[in-house]
């Protein structure tokens, strides 16, 4: 009797995730620690938050707030300011026993949000380059990401209007198996903040097309040029978006976690199907800080975005007089640069070797794209950094 042959071993990871290894972010960080280099790779600040949060989230420890699992849509208090913050921001009403829903950060919102709402090969059209758990989400949903690549000013500079979006491209982008649009402004990495005008054009295809939007707008409270306009509060867009937000960037505490989501109660509720699954619930005790952290004065939130603001033209002014294409970002804790006056064209070989030469780290932007040739030679650093450290980083990149 003849032996069989052995079938083939199978592979380990889900198909939709072949593509995924492990996070640019983790990768350059790992690689800062080992070198002992400035990361200016993940946006992470390098200072903690307003202390009066910080003491709200001791607070509820000592109170046994939120020390078991909190509700599954969220602590009563936090889900009313989320309310609180888009109605008197905003104007948009929110019902926050219905409309409401916290999550553990944006990344599960994101993730939450496409999986109750992609089918598997609904296309879902996203603008390139894009938060990399973008991609993931949507691979695991099953759906098919359609990239619309916002394009850069080529002539950079302190005049630049940064990276823009190509209205007809988008509309293009959308088909019969079109299921929604994954916006994200300000936008992460470019810094792009979209204008009315763009976000108009954006409602009316969302609408003539019975389109959803998933709005990504954790960067809301820092916007350095124009305004920021959630999508939702256009004509016709409330009942069909969910808007996406979270505390980390604004309260600098990124490592909290906490996130949410307001949109109609039957998307609310679609997107807690799925989110219920991945987390139940999470960041009890500091769901009560962020609910403080979210009623402080006009005045915290103004000082922040100045305070970026700042540290932002210090960076773009350093990267200029060290030789990079600077273009200006209008919001957001990033600036993009291009290598190749530099003598650079590769953004992967040359954040490799940026440690080791200059003592800094980013993160190449390629690994946002789709389109990794109109990347290639673009390189993203993080200004979210105290003064001191931005200046030495300057200086080290005055090396290259």
């Amino acid at each position: 009797m003849s032996a069989m042959t052995p079938p083939a071993p199978r592979p380990h990871l889900n198909a939709h995730l072949a593509e995924f290894g492990t996070t640019i972010f983790a990768e350059m960080s790992a690689l800062a620690v080992r070198t002992g280099a400035i990361n200016l790779g993940q946006g992470f600040p390098d200072t903690d938050g307003p202390e009066e949060v910080r003491e709200a989230a001791v607070r509820a420890l000592r109170d046994g707030r939120g020390n078991q699992y909190p509700p599954g849509p969220g602590v009563p208090e936090l889900r009313l300011a989320i309310a609180a913050h888009q109605r008197t921001r905003y104007g948009l009403t929110y019902d926050p026993d219905r409309e409401v829903l916290v999550t553990a950060g944006a990344t599960e919102a994101i993730a939450a949000s496409l999986l109750a709402l992609v089918a598997p090969g609904d296309e879902v059209v996203a603008l390139e380059p894009y938060y990399d758990s973008y991609a993931a989400s949507i691979a695991m949903a099953g759906g098919r990401r359609v990239p619309v690549t916002l394009r850069p000013d080529p002539a950079g500079g302190p005049d630049s209007r940064g990276f823009r979006l190509d209205l007809d491209e988008l509309r293009d982008a959308v088909t019969d198996r079109t299921r929604l649009i994954l916006l994200n402004t300000p936008h992460n990495p470019t810094g792009t903040v979209l204008t009315r005008a763009e976000l108009t054009a954006i409602a009316e295809l969302a609408v003539e097309r019975d389109l959803l939007v998933v709005t990504d707008e954790v960067y809301e409270h820092l916007v350095f040029d124009g305004e920021h306009i959630p999508i939702a509060s256009l004509p016709g867009m409330r009942e069909r978006t969910v808007t996406i937000s979270s505390a980390g960037k604004t309260l600098s505490f990124t490592g909290w976690k906490v996130g949410w989501i307001t949109a109609t109660p039957e998307l609310v509720t679609a997107v807690r199907t799925a989110k219920q699954f991945l987390t139940y619930v999470s960041s009890g005790p500091f769901q009560y800080a962020i609910a403080e952290g979210l009623t402080l004065p006009e005045s915290y939130f103004a000082g922040l975005r100045e305070e970026l603001r700042a540290k932002r033209d210090l960076l773009a002014a350093g990267l200029a007089d060290a030789g990079f294409t600077v273009h200006r970002p209008a919001g957001t804790y990033f600036i993009t640069t291009d290598i190749t006056p530099l003598g650079a064209a590769d953004g992967i070989d040359f954040c490799l070797a940026l440690p080791e030469r200059c003592g800094v780290v980013a993160i190449p932007t390629s690994v946002f794209y789709d389109d990794k040739e109109a990347g290639r030679s673009l390189v993203r650093f993080a200004f979210c950094k105290r003064t001191e450290v931005l200046e030495e980083a300057v200086q080290r990149l005055k090396s290259w």
